[in-house]
Formats: structure tokens, C-alpha cells, sequence
């Protein structure tokens, strides 16, 4: 080389670099202007450094973490998560892990709490909906354990898990009158619902069981049943994103979320906001004979029940 260029060994921390020092041909001189000059590294770089508690002893070593390892080892081997062609390769010999057993025996225990609490809890608008909702998903993951569809059906429980704890942490807020909280998660919710269903779904899932198993399977008699169940699942979304919308455009009319069109929300709540006309009546002709609630006429107390009173 025709210049030696004598630059500071940048690791050393008992002194400065010296940019100064260093001979820049013609070629350098384009670069020049992109190199930090002394006075930014005394006045601009080393007070930030100071002040951010940055070591000047190089990086250090993270710590192992067995843990982390783990999760990022089964992320990294499950190639299926990633490639949805891989959930049919060597289908139906595919080995059943442990950990997507035990996922499916959660999810499946979920949904059967569900199905049951619908008929011991409050009704609801949308009971039919629902019903036919857990119905589907239950046959769903039923029928994808027995057929050994293990894979595209964990695809399918963790997309739509993903969306759940938002709904039920507005539902929180909304209970706790926590109102910016509530229309916070509310509109998180409605972004990753409808992303997810609408977008998401179709594009990854039924993709791969419509097409992509087509190919490299070939359509079988449970094939049909499986996708049968996965559309009609697809109806019940576009449904839901519609009432969805509906309850979004209405909390930005009003500034909030004020209720639910979908069936998270009970039947008390719209019960308690409004109280029952008969009462107003009683009350009415309460207060006209110069009564209250707790004395009937001339201060006598009267056999009459009221419903503050339950």
C-alpha cells in the first residue's frame, strides 16, 4: 500500500481515538464527512455514554438461560409452524409430541366448560351462534386428534387464542369502569380479531388444508369433513367482525365503548343501565300519595315489596 494509516487501536480505553492522526488518500475523501470528528466524540459521544451507564469494557456474555433455550429449540424444530406444506408430509405417520397432546387436551376442556355454561348461564342474543360455534370447534378438535391433523390443528387453536385475552381483559376494564383501559383493549381486540380471522385464516389455514393437503395428500373422505367444518368456522368470523365494526362505529360516535354487540357482553348489563318501567310507576305514585319506600300511608309500614328491597 502506498499510505500506512496509523489508527488507534479502537479497544483500549485509557485513551481516546484520535481521528486526526489518520491519512486519508483521495479515495477516503468522499467517506470523510461520515466519520465522527474529536470534539463529537468528547462533547456529543462520551457524555451520552456517561450518562446511559454504558461499560467501556466491551460486551459481555450473556448468561445461559434453560428456559429461553428450550423454547426457542422446539420453536426453531417445529418447521410446521412456519412451512404449513410440512403438516402434510408424511401424513397420517406423523409422531404425536407431548406438548401438542397436552394442548389439545387444555383447549378441548375449554371449550367443552363452555359449551355446558351456556345453558346454566345468562341467555343471550346470539345462543344459536354460539351453540353452533362450540359445537364446531369441539368436532374440530376432536376430529383432528383422531385423524392425527395434529399440526394444522394446533395452527388453528393458537390463531385463535390469540385474540381471546383481549376481549376478556376489556371486559375487565369495562366491569372495573376503567374507560380509556376498556377502549384501549377493545380497539387492540378489534384490530387482531379481524386481521386474524379475516386475513390470517384464510390466507394460512384454509390455504393449506384446501390446497396445499390436495396436492400432497390427496382428498380423502374425512378430508371433506374437516374442511367443511373450518369454512363454516369462516362464516361464523365474518359474522363476528360485522357486529365487530358495528360496536367500533359506534363507541367512536359516542367516545366509548359502551356495549357490546357481540355475546361476551351479559344481558344484566343492559338490565342494570335501564331500570325497569314498572318501578319508575311505583316510585311515581309512591312520592304523589306523600309516601316512600319504606312507609306506606300516614307513616304505617304496608306489606308491599319494592324491588330495592331483593
Amino acid at each position: 500500500m502506498d499510505t500506512i494509516r496509523k489508527i488507534t487501536d479502537r479497544t483500549r480505553t485509557d485513551m481516546p481515538v484520535d481521528y486526526t492522526m489518520v491519512p486519508y488518500t483521495q479515495e477516503d475523501n468522499e467517506y470523510k464527512a461520515l466519520l465522527p470528528s474529536k470534539e463529537t466524540d468528547r462533547f456529543i459521544a462520551r457524555p451520552c455514554a456517561m450518562g446511559l451507564k454504558i461499560q467501556t469494557n466491551g460486551p459481555q456474555k450473556a448468561q445461559p438461560n434453560a428456559i429461553l433455550e428450550k423454547v426457542f429449540t422446539a420453536i426453531t424444530k417445529t418447521t410446521w409452524l412456519w412451512n404449513t406444506k410440512e403438516c402434510w408430509y408424511n401424513y397420517p405417520y406423523q409422531p404425536l409430541t407431548v406438548d401438542i397432546h397436552y394442548y389439545y387436551i387444555l383447549e378441548l376442556s375449554f371449550y367443552l366448560s363452555l359449551f355446558f355454561s351456556q345453558f346454566t348461564d345468562i341467555r343471550r342474543k346470539d345462543f344459536l351462534i354460539m351453540f353452533l360455534h362450540h359445537v364446531a370447534t369441539i368436532s374440530l378438535i376432536t376430529f383432528s386428534y383422531v385423524n392425527n391433523m395434529a399440526r394444522v390443528g394446533a395452527l388453528v387453536m393458537c390463531l385463535h387464542d390469540a385474540a381471546d385475552v383481549l376481549i376478556e381483559a376489556a371486559k375487565m376494564a369495562n366491569y372495573a369502569k376503567c374507560q380509556i383501559l376498556c377502549n384501549l383493549l377493545f380497539a387492540m381486540f378489534a384490530i387482531i380479531f379481524i386481521s386474524s380471522r379475516l386475513a390470517v385464516y384464510p390466507v394460512w389455514i384454509l390455504n393449506t388444508t384446501l390446497f396445499e393437503s390436495w396436492e400432497i395428500v390427496g382428498p380423502y373422505p374425512s378430508w371433506w369433513v374437516f374442511n367443511l367444518l373450518l369454512i363454516s368456522l369462516q362464516l361464523l368470523h365474518s359474522f363476528w367482525s360485522y357486529l365487530i365494526m358495528k360496536t367500533a362505529c359506534r363507541a367512536i360516535s359516542k367516545g366509548k365503548v359502551s356495549k357490546d354487540d357481540r355475546s361476551d357482553i351479559e344481558s344484566s348489563s343492559d338490565e342494570e343501565e335501564t331500570p325497569p318501567a314498572n318501578h319508575k310507576q311505583h316510585s311515581s305514585s309512591g312520592t304523589a300519595n306523600g309516601t316512600n319506600k319504606n312507609h306506606g300511608t300516614n307513616g304505617y309500614l304496608t306489606g308491599a315489596t319494592y324491588p330495592d328491597e331483593h
